[in-house]
């Protein structure tokens, strides 16, 4: 998903005023700031949208199923079980993956955010089977637009159920900000004010209940 990254690799802007220079990538209308995201299932790739055409893509079938608007749905999950032998398993070299359905091939995928930008982890399903069945109130995730994003704390793992467009939000602050090889103080504060950020906005769940 590399198309519509770009603002993800600048500040967030502070209002919604309108972006300099920045239009729908479906009709070249002018877009604000804060605009929505639709994804091309043909292409993977994350579109800018003004919000006519993300409307227009909430409606399933639309374009013949060939796009679909990237829902606002922020949930948060601070009991999610999950064994640091899990995270093992799951094959996770680092603190941060997002998951989500990937309708093409039919099966949960894993990324993480690299200083490369999203990195594949090859996931071993029956892990993750495991893992979800330990977790229903997470159930119902919307293919292709919305993920699972864990984050490893000190205290034990905790997950967010996010738009898709958050997930690279965080592996462009990642990509922009990492220095040398632990990364630098200055991507840690970014990135816990990332979470921080997120949690503001969520709901809070519980894991355990379907």
């Amino acid at each position: 998903m590399s198309t519509g990254l770009r603002r993800f690799r600048e500040p967030r802007p502070a209002d919604d005023t309108l972006a300099a220079g920045e239009r729908c990538e479906l009709c070249a209308e002018p877009i604000e700031a804060g605009h929505a995201h639709v994804v091309n299932l043909d292409s993977r790739a994350l579109l800018c949208a003004c919000r006519g055409c993300y409307l227009l893509f909430t409606v399933p079938g639309a374009a013949m199923g060939r796009y679909l608007a990237v829902p606002d749905r922020y949930l948060y999950a601070p009991d999610f079980a999950l064994s640091a032998a899990d995270w093992e398993e799951l094959q996770i070299p680092v603190r941060m993956a997002f998951f989500f359905h990937n309708s093409a091939l039919g099966r949960t995928v894993a990324f993480y955010p690299s200083p490369g930008g999203a990195t594949e982890s090859q996931l071993p399903l029956p892990t993750w089977e495991r893992v979800m069945a330990a977790n229903p109130g997470l159930a119902g995730l919307a293919a292709d637009v919305e993920a699972l994003l864990v984050d490893r704390r000190p205290g034990g793992f905790v997950c967010h159920l996010v738009p898709i467009d958050a997930c690279y939000e965080l592996v462009g602050l990642v990509r922009t900000r990492w220095k040398g090889f632990d990364g630098g103080q200055d991507a840690w504060r970014a990135i816990d004010a990332f979470f921080a950020d997120l949690r503001a906005r969520s709901r809070e769940v519980r894991a355990d209940h379907g």
